[in-house]
């Protein structure tokens, strides 16, 4: 059996006196789509956060396909295959879609000591097949992101991290604030990212949403794992009860 894309031992933070992770353990199968939930202050969030690099934990392993990690900032979580999509994203809405496709990554023309021309042809033609990719349809990758809907943008951000070939996407919230439409759109990324082997963790009040979407569920609570399921081997009823 092939080792599991992330594999989670014995995790543990602290917030002063507040015990936010309590030896979690966690195995994340390569392209399964799961969702994390829990109530405010159940510990997800804190592990989401020690997973794409923002917090370190006080103690306890990760593992990447086997390997032991050490996944102290955001770039390096990026670095692992780790990408992680909030529900207020980073993207910058004074710049197009192409930009925000490439930020921080931009492709350069030639460079000295890291320093060049953007290649603002490569980003254009790039980001177009991208958002494509991901069944988004925008008139041009020129588009200002602040003239997009929030379920386009999210699309974007998704993009963004296929096309630099992410193992494991995570998506905090994403439908938060979206109309029903858009939510819908937004869904139906997450499902397509199971066909393109691409592993997503999907955080989420809305147990509709995970049930529609997820192949397993695993709630937390008081910093806990309570549930570890298939979806199509529990109920809404049971997580709530659980949670």
């Amino acid at each position: 059996m092939p080792a599991p894309i992330i594999s989670i031992r014995g995790l543990h933070k602290w917030y002063s006196g507040v015990h936010a992770l309590n030896g979690i353990n966690l195995d994340i199968e390569a392209g399964q789509p799961i969702g994390l939930v829990g109530d405010n202050g159940a510990g997800k969030s804190t592990l989401i956060k020690v997973l794409s690099g923002v917090e370190l934990p006080d103690s306890g392993e990760i593992r990447v396909e086997g390997q032991l990690v050490a996944i102290r900032s955001p770039r390096s979580a990026m670095q692992l295959g780790i990408e992680t999509v909030y529900q207020y994203n980073s993207l910058v809405p004074n710049m197009s879609v192409a930009r925000n496709l490439f930020i921080g990554r931009e492709p350069l023309m030639a460079s000295v000591g890291g320093v060049g021309v953007m290649n603002q042809r490569k980003m254009r033609e790039d980001s177009t097949r991208a958002i494509a990719d991901v069944d988004l349809h925008l008139r041009s990758p020129d588009t200002l992101v602040a003239e997009l809907s929030g379920g386009q943008r999210q699309g974007v951000a998704i993009a963004r991290a296929m096309y630099f070939k992410s193992k494991v996407l995570i998506l905090d919230e994403p439908t938060n604030h979206l109309s029903v439409r858009e939510t819908a759109k937004v869904l139906g990324f997450v499902k397509g990212l199971a066909a393109q082997k691409v592993t997503t963790i999907l955080i989420s009040h809305n147990l509709h949403h995970v049930f529609v979407s997820c192949e397993r569920v695993v709630a937390m609570a008081r910093g806990k794992i309570v549930l570890d399921k298939k979806v199509a081997e529990t109920s809404i009823d049971e997580i709530v009860d659980v949670i």
